[in-house]
């Protein structure tokens, strides 16, 4: 079978929270056109640009085109570390506790050795998601999830809880009773939300149903799993 004789990937970095430029990805689907087979896939489970299927005597050229014309990095591969990866943090997301891109090109940038020449018997990933709705499946999928969360209590806003009864939200069955450690209850007749501080886990839920009540706290931090 002369055709899959060989079939080689490149892992190609990815920037934080992946923000590309039009442009920027024409440049490496040009390069992957003229040296590849064209097969990609945006993105892999480490986060990276995945390029499938290179023949041999083409790899320095296809390294070299992604990384002087493109201006790509390769990613980490086999028995090293990984990419970091982030979510898009406060660059769009009301809900970021700590700075995910930072983080991931800070790690990205310390760790080059390690991306680059696998050293270790296993490999080894990074993953940073800005809040605890952990949308980079950090906790799924990496071997330190960095985490950010917050240390003093859930913002409430009561009026805006009450709007949400009034308008015929289900508050009991769609918060209340959802809520894993019942740190939350609704106190119907005076029409408000109670909240028991040292029984939240901040795990998000109830301020995914109602946004426009609820809000993470504003002491913030990053925690590592």
């Amino acid at each position: 079978f002369p055709n899959v004789a060989d079939f080689h990937t490149f892992r190609v970095s990815q920037p934080s929270g992946w923000f590309y430029t039009t442009k920027a990805l024409r440049q490496v689907c040009d390069v992957w056109e003229k040296y590849g087979s064209g097969l990609t896939n945006l993105h892999g489970a480490t986060g990276d640009i995945i390029l499938l299927g290179a023949t041999t005597p083409v790899l320095q050229d296809c390294f070299n085109a992604l990384t002087d014309e493109a201006g790509f990095d390769t990613g980490g591969s086999a028995s090293g570390l990984r990419t970091p990866s982030a979510c898009l943090g406060p660059a769009r997301c009301e809900y970021a506790c700590i700075d995910t891109l930072d983080i991931c090109n800070t790690l990205t940038q310390a760790f080059q050795d390690e991306i680059h020449r696998p050293m270790w018997p296993y490999k080894f990933k990074f993953k940073i998601s800005g809040c605890p709705n952990d949308c980079v499946a950090a906790i799924a999928r990496a071997d330190m999830p960095i985490i950010g969360t917050w240390r003093d209590t859930l913002r409430i806003d009561q009026d805006a809880v009450r709007e949400y009864v009034d308008n015929g939200f289900d508050i009991e069955n769609i918060v209340i009773r959802k809520c894993p450690t019942q740190a939350l209850e609704w106190d119907a007749k005076a029409k408000r939300l109670n909240l028991n501080p040292e029984d939240c886990v901040r795990c998000m839920h109830c301020i995914n149903k109602m946004p426009k009540a609820l809000r993470p706290g504003l002491d913030k931090e990053l925690q590592f799993y």
